[in-house]
C-alpha cells in the first residue's frame, strides 16, 4: 500500500458520521396503513413525510438503515437542474426549458425551506457552482449556455481568467451559476427520518421488501419477518431490485 493511502478507511464518509441513528427495529407482524413506502432514501422519506402530514398513515420499510444507499453516499450537490443542465434541457425541450428551469428552481427553494422548518442540521447552504472550460471548444461551448441562460433571465456570472484568480494556465474562463446548493446527505437523510417519526410514521429497517400483490382493494408488501397490507403502495427502490418486474430494466 502506498504510504499516503495506510490511514485510509475503507467507509463512506458521510456514513460514518458519530451523529448516525441506530437501527430501528425490523418488522416481524403483519400490520396494516392507507400507504406502504418501500425504501429509506429521500425518495421514500420525503414521500412518507408529504402524506403523514396530509393525515395518512403511514408504513416505511428499509432494507439496511435509512440513508445507507445513494442517499447517504453522494457528493452533496444540490442542483435546480431537472434536466442534467441547462445545455441538455435546451437541446432537448427547448419549448419547455423555461418551466423546467422554474420548476428546478422552486424545488431548490423548497427543499431548503423544508430544512429550516424542519429543523435538520446538514449543512445547507446554496453557494453556487463555477464551470470551467479548458480548452478553446469548451470556451466557446461554455459562453454559448451563459448567453442562453442569460437570455432567459437565469443567475450566472462570467468570469474571465483573471477575474478567476486561478493559478492554473489551463482555465481559461468559468461560469458561475448562484442557484446551487450542498449538503451534508447523509445528515439530510437522518433529519428526514427524524421528521418521519415524529409526524407518525412507523419506520421498519433491516427489513427488506420481498414481494408485491394484489390484496382486495389495496396491497400487500410482504418481507422475511412480517408483511404490510395497505391502500397504496409508494416504490422508493432506485437502483436496488424493485418489486415489480416490468420496471426492472428501468
Amino acid at each position: 500500500m502506498h504510504p499516503t493511502l495506510r490511514d485510509a478507511r475503507t467507509e463512506v464518509y458521510w456514513l460514518a458520521d458519530p451523529a448516525r441513528p441506530a437501527r430501528l427495529p425490523a418488522l416481524a407482524d403483519a400490520v396494516s396503513a392507507d400507504l406502504a413506502v418501500v425504501g429509506g432514501g429521500y425518495t421514500g422519506l420525503w414521500t412518507a413525510l408529504l402524506a403523514a402530514e396530509r393525515g395518512l398513515d403511514v408504513v416505511l420499510l428499509e432494507g439496511e438503515g435509512c440513508g445507507d444507499g445513494a442517499s447517504g453516499r453522494n457528493g452533496g450537490f444540490v442542483h435546480p437542474s431537472l434536466t442534467h443542465g441547462f445545455g441538455n434541457g435546451l437541446a432537448r425541450w427547448p419549448e419547455e426549458i423555461d418551466e423546467l428551469d422554474r420548476l428546478g428552481l422552486r424545488n431548490l427553494t423548497e427543499i431548503g425551506e423544508t430544512i429550516e422548518r424542519l429543523g435538520i442540521d446538514c449543512d445547507w447552504h446554496v453557494g453556487g457552482e463555477m464551470d470551467v472550460a479548458l480548452s478553446e471548444p469548451e470556451l466557446r461551448e461554455l459562453r454559448a449556455e451563459y448567453d442562453a441562460m442569460r437570455a432567459r433571465g437565469l443567475a450566472v456570472e462570467w468570469f474571465d481568467r483573471g477575474r478567476l484568480g486561478l493559478a492554473s494556465p489551463m482555465v481559461l474562463a468559468g461560469m458561475l451559476e448562484r442557484h446551487v446548493g450542498l449538503v451534508e446527505p447523509a445528515r439530510l437523510a437522518w433529519g428526514l427520518r427524524a421528521a418521519c417519526l415524529a409526524a407518525g410514521v412507523r419506520i421498519f429497517e433491516s427489513t427488506w421488501g420481498s414481494g408485491l400483490r394484489e390484496a382486495g382493494a389495496g396491497v400487500e408488501v410482504t418481507t422475511p419477518g412480517g408483511s404490510v397490507a395497505a391502500a397504496r403502495v409508494a416504490l422508493a427502490t432506485n437502483a436496488r431490485r424493485p418489486l415489480l418486474r416490468r420496471v426492472r430494466r428501468r
